[in-house]
């Protein structure tokens, strides 16, 4: 390459040599310009200021003729300036690049005497400091400052109006986005990824509607991400990776159809459904990592036909793998570590690219490989029974007996020896959706593909240039661009000590662009987290240099989990595109315990007979004394129960809850006390302990378990698992934090809390979704039967979720459950379940519609009555969509902070599930949608008359009759005669004014089954 002269133009190319060692020179025309005097000395200065730039010291006015001047690099630099000659009497410079020379100095502000330069490419440099302010008033076009440490954007930046490339990607920079560049209304890229931005996105950046790629991943930048991105229409890609941003996702996202790219990770808050992409048409690559998305996946992503990678790990997405994703030719799938359910789809398991499903709750046919060689990993993906293979199944369980206690990995490296341990080698190169187990003591299971190079490598080792620190398992390492898990198989229970060795080896250890990078991850220990946002270099003072962490934790089952997590942070970019990720070294794992210690074969054996002798023996007796059922309890009635909880020790939940300590008590229910817990991991428990005295529980606590351990969904309170110890039956519920949605709507003063319309909108979004799986999407389809607002509790985070499954019964033919018992509370039972005792899902449909009712209105349906002649908050809805006047429902307490268009949705679709004919309400997936305004809601005009009210207030009216007082019980009066202590022993606490009705069959001295489960879940919860 060399110098371009024409006679309107001069260009001077000063490149990196790749093909010729010399430069040729071009000239057409004699009468060759000069260099202006002005730029001549900024040319003097800058070459003073940058160390290694290496141009001659003799710089004048022929500057654009002199090929003396220009160096050419054999390491990859650019060194290019064009000079504009077109005026016919002097030269001047319009572009500079000077990329990847290892720059040193401050940014100089001569750059700003250059009256008309357009571009400005200083990738990849050791240059410090600000961007100064001369350049302010430069024409340019383009500004790159990537890979540098650049530590400050001044506010002027927003005046050159000219610019349409601004890249900072992987400097410095801290604090506020400056609001100035919302002037820039030119941009085109906006790259800003790898900094330290704090605080929101400013309101101006509203302005840069010429957006076609905007990136800020790894920022601190948090607040909302604003709606105002729906605006940037041209873009064509978004990356907000990383970042300290809440959801939702703007729903106005779908007007983005020219969007090839979106990578959103990591968000914080509450819960999402799935955002409205279905118009996106153009999309190659779509990435929705941990953002706290619950709902399934649309079959609209089959419609996608363009895309490339799709990544929806770390969710809580629930339902099947849509079998529509199947006809997109996708290179990459990633959906570990959510809560799908169902068969794998054939054409997953048959899959020639790389997938992942792992860590799931799949179900269905039996898989016995565990998929060393395939490229769809699947590991941890199914339930602890059946009969797949060991590693599909939730735990990884040793297959045989365990009798490890001891594991040394060299990771990414051949087998080394070192203070006496034989370090096994990990040389498997497999790491975009892999799993490993060649050995018989550990495995990895790796995930993701490298943002900028989908062919990087999954091995690294250390550059000739660093001096790497003994032992020698420093100069390896294995990484992932997103998630690397290793397990310890078949280790004996007991406590470790766990050895986590790094050594930053992939940047250098010099002043160089190379030793700029930050590598930040997190890392997972059984779950724990023990290292956030660790950066190796910080930690080891350098490239190259060796560093430990020690931790001891207990192995309780048989498999120890290690998990190196990159959560968006740091830089991507250096020294090159896809450098970034968990990376790690080498694992020592030793036992804390005496491992020579131990009994002899024949003595385990003997003391497990003994052991298993004696437990017959207990049982036995206990079932004859009815604390396991009475003698009555029929083995059918156990059939079907597959019990997906885990197990936890009396001496575990005592030590939760301070050995049942009074002052963790924190309700009553009908069968004993329900105490709040903290288990040793931090993770807060709810522990339902039914007293020994309680003769007939045991049959019900095995059918709770059984049906509730299938459940897993966000939406659904989710059961950890039981305790049967002794005369101990304990169940184990994750803590609800704000107790239950009665009690935040209509409690007393005290106990209610402030929620405001997103809020209530999500609320009612979560309650279709747990509703959509049971009635859908589960494996066994549900109906609940008792949908109210004490059965909806309520998260640290404000999200719904339904409790009390009990009062359904299992149809051993169909498996479904139904029946034809009536149980449920009035006031929320559909009309044709109260009358004939007709059950299908519509009646939870129904029951969802009045509490959306309460959402929106703030008020008890069974308690609000505007007028006497009216009976529920529902007939008197009625009457003002009648009047035309809906709106007057909302609750006043949220004042005008609310969309009018949202709440009369809501509004008309509670009206249109409470429908009195069944046939006519919608499902729940149709409600979602509806909620979502995918679908629009035509909720019927039903005309009441005093002299002819509809279905639904004659069977309320009809069943209050049928129904002696004895078996009601209302808050107004009769729960006064059912309190004990001040502890409502009929229907929950908050409930002011609800009738619970107990089946008509129940006709067995004590309590009836539907009342027990009642007990289980509504209890009295003290603050």
């Amino acid at each position: 390459m060399g110098f371009l002269i024409s006679t309107k133009v001069v260009y001077v190319l000063v490149l990196g040599i790749l093909f010729l060692h010399s430069f040729t020179t071009t000239e057409f025309g004699t009468n060759a310009q000069p260099l202006a005097q002005n730029e001549v000395k900024a040319l003097q200065a800058i070459s003073r200021k940058l160390k290694n730039l290496n141009w001659s010291s003799s710089i004048n006015e022929n500057f654009c003729q002199d090929r003396n001047v220009n160096t050419s690099t054999t390491d990859g630099g650019t060194r290019n300036v064009t000079c504009d000659c077109t005026n016919g009497t002097v030269c001047s410079i319009t572009g500079i690049e000077l990329k990847s020379l290892n720059l040193i100095g401050v940014l100089p502000a001569e750059f700003g005497d250059f009256t008309n330069l357009r571009i400005l490419d200083l990738t990849h440099n050791y240059i410090s400091g600000s961007i100064p302010t001369s350049f302010a008033k430069l024409p340019l076009v383009k500004l790159s400052l990537l890979g540098n440490r650049i530590s400050e954007v001044p506010l002027k930046i927003g005046d050159i109006s000219s610019l349409e490339e601004l890249v900072l990607e992987d400097n410095l920079l801290e604090g506020p986005l400056p609001e100035s560049l919302g002037n820039l209304s030119h941009l085109r890229r906006l790259l800003l990824s790898g900094n330290n931005f704090t605080d929101a996105i400013p309101k101006t950046f509203g302005n840069l509607n010429n957006l076609e790629d905007f990136r800020i991943d790894g920022s601190r930048i948090s607040g909302k991400i604003p709606d105002f991105v729906g605006n940037w229409i041209n873009l064509t890609r978004l990356d907000m990776q990383g970042t300290a941003m809440e959801g939702p996702i703007p729903s106005n996202i779908s007007r983005l159809t020219n969007l090839e790219q979106l990578r959103i990770s990591d968000l914080k808050g509450s819960s999402i459904g799935f955002p409205h992409l279905q118009d996106l048409k153009k999309l190659k690559y779509l990435v929705l990592r941990n953002c706290l998305i619950t709902s399934s996946i649309p079959v609209y992503i089959g419609e996608l036909t363009k895309l490339k990678i799709l990544d929806l790990s770390f969710n809580n997405i629930s339902g099947r793998i849509p079998d529509e994703i199947g006809g997109v030719d996708l290179d990459f799938m990633f959906l570990t570590n959510n809560s799908l359910s169902g068969e794998v789809p054939q054409w997953v398991l048959d899959s020639k690219n790389n997938l992942d499903i792992s860590y799931n709750n799949f179900s269905g046919s039996t898989i016995t490989n565990c998929g060393d060689q395939s490229l769809v990993n699947m590991v941890s993906s199914y339930s602890s029974l059946g009969a797949n293979s060991w590693c599909l199944k939730k735990g990884l369980p040793c297959p045989r007996k365990a009798q490890n206690y001891e594991l040394f990995i060299n990771c990414g490296g051949e087998r080394i020896t070192f203070e006496e341990k034989e370090y096994e080698e990990d040389l498997n190169k497999g790491g975009l959706s892999q799993f490993s187990s060649r050995s018989e003591k550990w495995a990895y299971s790796s995930t993701g593909v490298f943002t900028g190079n989908d062919k990087a490598s999954y091995l690294a080792k250390s550059t000739g240039s660093l001096n790497v620190t003994d032992p020698n398992f420093y100069r390896t390492a294995r990484l992932s661009p997103l998630s690397l898990k290793y397990y310890g198989l078949c280790l004996r229970k007991g406590s470790y000590k766990v050895k986590l060795y790094f050594a930053e080896i992939m940047f250098s250890d010099d002043q160089t662009f190379s030793s700029l990078g930050r590598r930040i991850f997190n890392v997972s220990i059984q779950g724990n987290l023990v290292l956030k946002d660790f950066n190796i270099m910080d930690e080891a003072k350098g490239a190259g240099k060796g560093i430990s962490k020690e931790f001891d934790v207990s192995v309780e089952g048989s498999t120890l989990e290690i998990h190196l997590y990159w959560a968006g942070k740091g830089t991507t970019a250096i020294p090159e595109r896809a450098v970034y990720g968990p990376l790690i070294s080498a694992i020592s794992v030793k036992a804390n315990f005496d491992v020579s210690r131990g009994l002899s074969a024949g003595a385990i054996a003997g003391i497990v007979l003994a052991s298993c002798v004696l437990l017959v023996l207990a049982l036995a007796a206990l079932r004859m004394k009815g604390y396991l059922g009475g003698k009555d309890l029929e083995d059918n009635e156990l059939r079907g129960l597959d019990l997906q909880t885990g197990h936890f020790t009396l001496r575990q939940i005592k030590a939760a809850t301070s050995n049942f300590d009074p002052a963790n008590k924190i309700g009553e229910g009908g069968f004993g006390p329900v105490y709040k817990g903290e288990l040793s991991d931090g993770a807060l428990i709810a522990v339902k302990q039914l007293s020994s005295k309680s003769k007939q529980g045991s049959r019900e606590f095995v059918t709770e378990i059984g049906m509730i351990s299938a459940l897993l969904h966000p939406n659904l309170v989710r059961l950890y698992g039981c305790c049967i110890e002794g005369n101990q039956l304990l169940l184990i519920y994750e803590y609800m934090e704000n107790n239950s949605l009665a009690r935040a709507l209509f409690g007393r003063e005290e106990h209610k809390l402030h929620l405001d319309w997103p809020t209530r909108k999500k609320i009612c979004l979560g309650i279709a979704r747990g509703l959509a799986y049971l009635h859908e999407e589960s494996r066994l389809k549900i109906v609940h039967r008792d949908i109210k607002a004490t059965n909806v509790l309520l998260d640290k985070d404000l999200n719904a979720k339904i409790s009390d499954f009990g009062l359904a019964k299992l149809d051993e033919e169909e498996n479904t459950h139904i029946s034809t018992r009536i149980a449920g509370t009035i006031g929320y039972m559909a009309p044709e379940y109260a009358m004939r005792g007709y059950l299908t899902d519509k009646a939870d449909v129904y029951s969802f519609g009045v509490v959306a009712l309460e959402i929106v209105s703030g008020k008890s349906n069974t308690s609000y009555r505007p007028k006497d002649e009216f009976v529920f908050l529902l007939d008197w809805a009625y009457v003002l969509q009648e009047q035309g006047n809906l709106l007057d429902l909302v609750d006043p307490s949220l004042g005008s902070s609310y969309s009018s268009e949202e709440a009369m949705r809501m509004l008309n679709l509670a009206l249109l599930c409470t429908n009195p004919s069944p046939t006519l309400r919608p499902s729940m997936s149709s409600v979602i949608s509806m909620l979502d305004g995918k679908i629009a809601v035509q909720a019927p005009i039903i005309k009441r008359s005093e002299t002819n009210p509809d279905a639904r207030f004659r069977a309320f009216e009809k069943r209050s009759q049928d129904n002696s007082q004895t078996h009601i019980s209302s808050s107004s009066q009769d729960s006064r005669s059912h309190m004990r202590g001040g502890i409502s022993m009929a229907d929950g606490p908050w409930i002011d004014s609800s009738i619970s009705l107990p089946s008509k069959d129940d006709t067995r001295d004590h309590s009836s089954s539907s009342k027990l489960l009642k007990d289980l879940y509504d209890v009295n919860l003290s603050d």
